[in-house]
């Protein structure tokens, strides 16, 4: 009997077990541009071909009239995350990906993520405090979550009413708001 190289029960071709990780020694974070609501599937595609993603997500809580569901929904619409080692065949890979629209860049050339970002969101989302989206902050005092489950959580302090940390990704321009009154801070 002939071998094809596809499952005998479900005609599945093997592919997704020979594709090397693209990134045994880490990379830098980058941001991706998706199509509109994408973002899951771009993320889920790129894990596939072997790279490191990243899609931050917000649980919200949707009621209709006969049912209430929890759906995790992308934090940044149209983005998500990788870190890889960018390569013209590697880049040539992802934009090539369906649903990516390409990278996030800046005068011709792609724009790394710095690690300290991804980290702080994903310290942030990994926590069950209630966050929302913020407008972009770039000015303002840096501060540093001192203690609790937040604990060296870095951003800019931003105070209207009540005191907010705002959590940026500068490369693509969106930041995520915390309430943190109760937790003490140090200005970086």
């Amino acid at each position: 009997m002939a071998t094809t190289g596809r499952d005998s029960l479900s005609g599945a071709s093997p592919l997704a077990l020979a594709i090397p990780r693209h990134q045994p020694n880490g990379g830098d974070w980058y941001a991706i541009q998706t199509r509109y609501r994408c973002e899951k599937k771009v993320t889920d595609a790129l894990t596939r071909k072997g790279f490191e993603t990243f899609i931050p997500l917000l649980r919200e809580t949707h009621c209709w009239s006969d049912r209430k569901k929890v759906i995790d929904t992308p934090l940044f619409s149209g983005y998500t995350f990788a870190r890889l080692k960018p390569s013209t065949s590697v880049k040539r890979m992802v934009v090539q990906t369906m649903g990516v629209i390409g990278f996030v860049a800046s005068g011709g050339g792609i724009i790394p993520v710095p690690p300290r970002q991804v980290e702080d969101l994903r310290k942030l989302l990994s926590q069950p405090v209630p966050c929302a989206l913020a407008p972009f902050l770039n000015i303002g005092r840096r501060v540093r979550v001192r203690g609790g489950c937040l604990d060296g959580l870095e951003g800019i302090l931003a105070q209207n009413d009540a005191k907010h940390l705002v959590v940026s990704i500068e490369s693509i321009q969106r930041s995520v708001a915390i309430q943190i009154d109760g937790y003490e801070l140090e200005l970086i």
